[in-house]
């Protein structure tokens, strides 16, 4: 079936479909889907090329399908790398955009990079509270 059918197919009507504000955007909780916005660009449901960007204790999964899979052979038809934000940031990003740049799906580079950065920013250790400066009445009384 081709790609356009199955978007017709499952563009109004799939389990997917987050609807909040009636005139507002409509998204989707579909695996593949790096914006969460619900258009045939981002499906990953309705595309036969995906990149599925993942948080998977402490790395980052990266999985594409490959194009000349079988569609029976599920589990052998995506290539996954995997992405350890310790080797730092810029190569972490620089690993995750690879499948882009290969001309897999160019398109998606930047929607890549967005997922990937914010995923590397939640792993990321908080940094400490400086500590409150004491002010006006409370330092006069405290240092008096």
């Amino acid at each position: 079936m081709s790609n356009d059918l199955q978007w017709l197919l499952l563009r109004r009507n799939n389990s997917f479909l987050v609807k909040r504000v009636p005139e507002g955007p409509v998204f989707s909780k579909e695996p593949g889907n790096l914006l969460n916005l619900n258009s045939f660009k981002f499906s990953g449901l309705a595309n036969s090329k995906v990149i599925t960007v993942e948080d998977q204790a402490g790395t980052i999964k990266v999985q594409t399908r490959k194009v000349k899979a079988s569609p029976q052979a599920v589990a052998k038809a995506t290539s996954s790398t995997t992405v350890r934000p310790r080797s730092g940031p810029r190569r972490a990003i620089g690993i995750a955009a690879a499948p882009a740049k290969r001309g897999y799906r160019p398109d998606l580079r930047a929607a890549t990079l967005a997922r990937v950065s914010a995923l590397l920013a939640a792993q990321r250790e908080p940094k400490a509270a400086p500590a409150k400066k004491l002010r006006g009445k409370k330092a006069e009384t405290f240092l008096g």
